[in-house]
């Protein structure tokens, strides 16, 4: 199973994440499918590829909690509906 959820970066104390698609059983810094977004929680700066999340929401990648609520923000999920009902 597929899911979206967050990769820890940066440096101590000064974390940032990439939003990414990967496999369940991986551990969180482990390999990627594919990278999907960004989120910087000091500046609130969000980054997100809209096309590719879609695209893994589509298939059935799971969004975890706080990638979920990042999404619900740049309103991904009003596209997916969007697309859902064309």
């Amino acid at each position: 199973m597929v899911k979206l959820r967050l990769k820890r970066c940066g440096r101590k104390q000064r974390a940032v994440y990439r939003i990414v698609a990967i496999d369940v059983r991986s551990r969180r810094e482990g390999r990627d499918l594919c990278k999907v977004g960004f989120y910087d929680p000091i500046k609130k700066q969000t980054y997100s590829n809209v096309p590719s999340i879609l695209y893994f929401l589509e298939k059935g990648a799971q969004p975890t909690r706080t990638v979920h609520d990042i999404s619900k923000k740049a309103e991904v999920f009003k596209e997916l509906q969007i697309n859902k009902t064309k």
